[in-house]
């Protein structure tokens, strides 16, 4: 019994060990790649709430959208970078912030407006988040 016992709490501080260490290798390239993969899919979720009218497809696109934003950042590479005329040049952390913030309130205005049933305004929104993900793409994805 109590081999068990220690065994399981082995086990138990292995698994944690390994996500932590997972943790500690920060935002990888690998995972941007999956969130973008995300957003775009979610993006073209909203689309299609907005072509087919049907709030709830809107709603869950841009709840995905917002869920999914809060990971998106400057990988490890990019952050550990030594060159100083890169970091002032890609400001990337504090860009990519200031622009986070402006999809989410974006993607809760898409909701807000379309449940409201103001599609025009709910399209303008839609149509400023895609201005952020451009600008993004073009200044610190370097497109």
């Amino acid at each position: 019994m109590m081999k068990q016992i220690i065994a399981g709490v082995l086990i138990s501080a292995g698994v944690l060990y390994g996500a932590e260490a997972e943790q500690s290798k920060g935002y990888t390239q690998a995972q941007r790649i999956a969130d973008m993969q995300k957003m775009a899919q979610a993006m073209q979720d909203i689309q299609s709430g907005f072509f087919y009218n049907n709030v709830d497809i809107v709603r869950d696109g841009a709840k995905t959208l917002k869920a999914t934003i809060v990971n998106v950042g400057p990988t490890i590479e990019e952050i550990t970078n030594k060159d100083i005329y890169e970091q002032y040049m890609q400001n990337g952390e504090k860009m990519t912030l200031k622009i986070k913030r402006k999809i989410e309130r974006r993607a809760q205005e898409v909701i807000d407006r379309f449940e409201n049933g103001d599609a025009v305004q709910a399209l303008q929104a839609y149509s400023k988040i895609a201005e952020q993900c451009m600008k993004c793409h073009v200044r610190l994805r370097k497109w």
